[in-house]
């Protein structure tokens, strides 16, 4: 069937009893309208292209007037002429990838080839902070702008989960966002891989966190004091689990990582010459890492050997047999309190450990080595602790330099010059 559409020739149309009815339009060709048996009524365009007939939805009267939908469907014509497929384009469109596909692929193909930690770390932040705000936008469109916006957001910070039962004071205290800037740059960094991995996936072409503005960050530079590792040797010495105590001795001994000294295996150990070879899949930096130990280390090693059962591959079996220990900072915080450090945390025992190796005289280079630093940046923290060996080298050239200082005498004074 085919007329002159109308606004008032479309309205009078009445819908069929057992069949949908198209009604094309006799201006533009293949441009109609298609009346539904429930009354509903919208325009199409049908078109062929590659000996394909196609029937693209314009959309519903009179959300469209017959006059725009016949505008509509000139401009589609004109595409299809130009050799484009206005229906294959939109069902591309409709079924391109979302920001949670994506997410979903990043930790499948990408992040699951990290250390356990950083896998969950990466979880956490894309399923709590970005996945509710882009989960169901195309990848194809987010903006630099959109990046801008959602870091900013997670600068702000956001209010933390509830206990039950808390106290008054307390539910205020969790109630008021605290400031994450940090957080924000690091969620930054992670879409800016995520976005690299997308070019490559071919999900879009660039990458709209490129150049992202990031937050100023001052490293936590925290040392314990030769007190402090006093008073928490002492705290530890008389403390009951001499596993999580053991713990603690390990990573301040050794600069090891949390991680790398609570998964610690007896087969990474050669205690005769004194070795830790940490395999690839321990460490941060994901490649395998041969530390010396020193003395104290492989004596407090070998009496934890002592002390565990000869059939467990850990050092510091869990309470899961078969599985290593995993808390420890129920533990850190009563050890914490009791030895007066403050704010210190399990990792600033990593900090003193170096700090004591470049107050030595340690290079810098060979400090990073020990703890497993891939990049000199990382170790660059220290530098200022040189400032005390440094001082004391440049001492000893200036006693070498110095002028040897002669008495000189004078010439006599006599009366006239009195």
């Amino acid at each position: 069937m085919k007329q002159h559409l109308t606004e008032r020739a479309v309205k009078a149309m009445v819908p069929a009893i057992d069949r949908d009815v198209l009604v094309y339009d006799d201006e533009v060709t293949g441009f109609g309208v298609f009346i539904l048996r429930s009354g509903k009524r919208g325009f199409f365009l049908r078109y062929r292209i590659a000996g394909r007939e196609r029937r693209f939805t314009i959309g519903a009267w009179p959300t469209w007037s017959v006059t725009a939908a016949r505008e509509e469907a000139k401009r589609l014509k004109r595409e299809v002429d130009a050799g484009n497929d206005p229906l294959g384009k939109r069902i591309e469109q409709r079924n391109a990838p979302t920001m949670s596909d994506l997410i979903d692929r990043y930790l499948k193909e990408h992040a699951v080839n990290l250390a356990p930690r950083s896998f969950s770390d990466r979880t956490s932040l894309l399923r709590k902070l970005v996945e509710p705000e882009w989960g169901a936008r195309k990848v194809a469109e987010i903006t630099p702008e959109d990046v801008d916006r959602l870091l900013a957001k997670i600068a702000k910070g956001r209010p933390r989960p509830r206990k039950e039962r808390p106290k008054y004071k307390r539910r205020q205290a969790m109630a008021k966002p605290r400031p994450t800037p940090i957080r924000a740059n690091r969620v930054g960094e992670i879409l800016r891989k995520m976005f690299n991995l997308a070019i490559r996936w071919q999900m879009r072409p660039d990458n709209p966190v490129v150049g992202f503005a990031r937050y100023p960050e001052i490293p936590r530079d925290r040392f314990l004091s030769a007190d402090e590792i006093k008073r928490l040797a002492d705290v530890l010495a008389e403390h009951p689990n001499r596993r999580c105590a053991n713990v603690i001795r390990l990573i301040l001994l050794t600069g090891a990582r949390r991680g790398e000294a609570m998964n610690a295996r007896w087969e990474q150990f050669d205690l005769e010459n004194g070795i830790w070879t940490k395999p690839a899949a321990t460490t941060k930096q994901r490649r395998l890492h041969r530390a010396p130990l020193s003395r104290a280390a492989v004596e407090l090693l070998r009496a934890i050997r002592a002390s565990v059962p000869a059939d467990c591959p850990w050092v510091f079996p869990g309470e899961i047999k078969g599985n290593p220990l995993r808390e420890m900072q129920t533990f850190w915080e009563g050890v914490r309190a009791k030895a007066k450090l403050g704010d210190a945390r399990i990792h600033d025992l990593r900090h003193t450990f170096a700090s004591l190796l470049v107050s030595g005289g340690m290079t810098l280079p060979m400090v990073g080595w020990l703890l497993g630093h891939t990049q000199a940046q990382t170790t660059l923290r220290y530098a200022h602790l040189y400032d005390d060996p440094l001082r004391a080298g440049l001492d000893q050239v200036g006693e070498v330099l110095r002028p040897k200082l002669r008495l000189v005498e004078g010439p006599t004074l006599t009366g006239d010059a009195a």
